[in-house]
Parts: C-alpha cells; structure tokens; sequence
C-alpha cells in the first residue's frame, strides 16, 4: 500500500535505499563494549546490513521467522536491526541485564 505522499512501501529495505541516497557519506559513530570508539558512514553500515540479511538467507531464515539478538547497543547491533528485517525475518532483542531463566522464557 502506498501513502498520500509516497510512491514506495515503508519498508527496511526502502528506508535504508533512502537513508544511503541521501545520508550515505555521513559518519555513524559508536563506542564498542570495551570502551574503543568505531566510526564508519552510512553506506558501509548499510552494505553490511545487507550483507548480514543474504548470509540470513543462505542459512534458510525466511519470512516472518524470528531472529533473537543478544548484544551491547554498538555498531554491530544497529546493523543486525537493519540486516535482519531486510531479510525478511523479525528482529527479536533480548536484553542483556536478564537472568538466564528469563532469557529462556522470553526467548
């Protein structure tokens, strides 16, 4: 379905195409778990968010199949966010700070 002012889908795949378009040379800045900070621009994050959706793929995730993350909030979280819906599934994120057992439950 396509909105008023739109001529494309409101999807991952169509926000990110956007998001490179117009923003694909800036900077996505970081800072990893262990405290180093990681620069790259919006197109390298992209690329590799695809990248992260084929390699989804060729490993049989499909449509609507759910994808549990379990991860800091860096730069590799942000492309799984982007790289898994591309493929097709849903991104599931777990949070860190739970138990075990309730990580077992939620997940």
């Amino acid at each position: 379905m396509h909105g008023l002012i739109m001529d494309y889908q409101l999807t991952i795949p169509a926000i990110l195409r956007r998001a490179e378009q117009l923003f694909g040379d800036r900077e996505i800045v970081s800072r990893n778990p262990d405290r180093s900070i990681h620069r790259y621009t919006y197109s390298e994050c992209i690329r590799r968010a695809r990248k992260l959706g084929a390699a989804l793929k060729s490993l049989g995730v499909g449509n609507g199949d759910r994808v549990a993350t379990l991860c800091w909030n860096h730069y590799r979280h942000l492309e799984a966010y982007y790289g898994i819906p591309s493929s097709g599934a849903v991104v599931h994120t777990l949070n860190l700070r739970l138990h075990p057992d309730d990580l077992a439950y939620v997940a």
